[in-house]
């Protein structure tokens, strides 16, 4: 159901993402929107094709033309898979990493709530999500990040104060500054 929610949510906003914006920074320091775009474009195919058993051989340079249409769609499918309890039972490997396919899709969620949250930042959106989705997210990276065998795909942890919004928190703790 979270992902479901965040990957809708997440379409909301790619779909009010103008021609112009693609050049803007984003808080995700390597990535300008556009290509961040692209990064979810891949994200979001290879975390479904994870989600029901497959491996995703795709890989694309770039945002390809109809991006919004096509992730729009595949955030779609990306709730739908991991919103069957089935996705999250087992064990994965991908890369040469090992995770239970619970924690995989928590990845995946975290992509989704943590670059939603990037692009609107970039391109003057809100980006709202109810707090059970947030609260799914927040137990992952909370749990997650601090530990995660590959740190270097976050940032330091940035301080805010215990009162602060859950999504706040989420991106903190991903080395955003909220």
């Amino acid at each position: 159901m979270a992902m479901a929610v965040a990957g809708a949510r997440m379409a909301e906003l790619v779909d009010g993402i103008g021609d112009g914006q693609l050049g803007l920074p984003t808080p995700c320091d390597e990535y300008r929107v556009a290509d961040l775009l692209a990064h979810m474009d891949q994200v979001t195919r290879g975390f479904a094709a994870l989600g029901r058993g497959e491996v995703d051989q795709k890989v694309t340079d770039g945002l390809e033309d109809g991006w919004r249409d096509r992730l729009g769609r595949q955030l779609t499918e990306l709730g739908e898979v991991w919103g069957d309890a089935r996705a999250r039972e087992g064990v994965t490997e991908v890369s040469g990493l090992e995770l239970p396919d619970r924690t995989w899709g928590g990845i995946a969620l975290t992509e989704v709530v943590v670059h939603g949250w990037d692009l609107a930042q970039a391109t003057g959106q809100p980006f709202e999500l109810p707090a059970e989705t947030l609260r799914a997210c927040f137990e992952h990276v909370a749990e997650f990040v601090p530990k995660a065998p590959v740190p270097e795909l976050w940032g330091p942890p940035v301080a805010v104060p215990g009162d602060a919004a859950l999504l706040d928190r989420i991106v903190a703790i991903t080395g955003r500054v909220p």
